[in-house]
């Protein structure tokens, strides 16, 4: 397992809004980049719960998959499950 890896953090301008970019596969978007970041972590936060809920199928064929991206999802749903918050661990590359 890859321990601490985290996706890269974008910020683009999208049509005078924010948009702030985990990885280039889970986005939020917002009017300031504060709202943008709140946009993400609620996106993130319904993925993850629903990995450690449901899991995920995947096919084997899936091109290019990268299984760090469910091993950081399960852990920001760990967090979140737990009562914490996982905006640090979210956004920590970013610090």
């Amino acid at each position: 397992m890859s321990e601490g890896w985290t996706p890269e953090l974008a910020v683009r301008d999208v049509a005078g809004r924010c948009r702030l970019g985990l990885g280039g596969q889970i986005h939020g978007e917002g009017v300031t980049m504060q709202d943008a970041a709140d946009d993400l972590i609620r996106r993130v936060l319904v993925v993850a719960l629903a990995l450690r809920t449901d899991g995920f199928r995947v096919s084997p064929e899936a091109p290019g998959l990268d299984l760090r991206w469910f091993e950081f999802l399960y852990e920001l749903g760990s967090i979140a499950a737990d009562g914490g918050d996982m905006r640090a661990r979210l956004f920590e590359r970013a610090a």
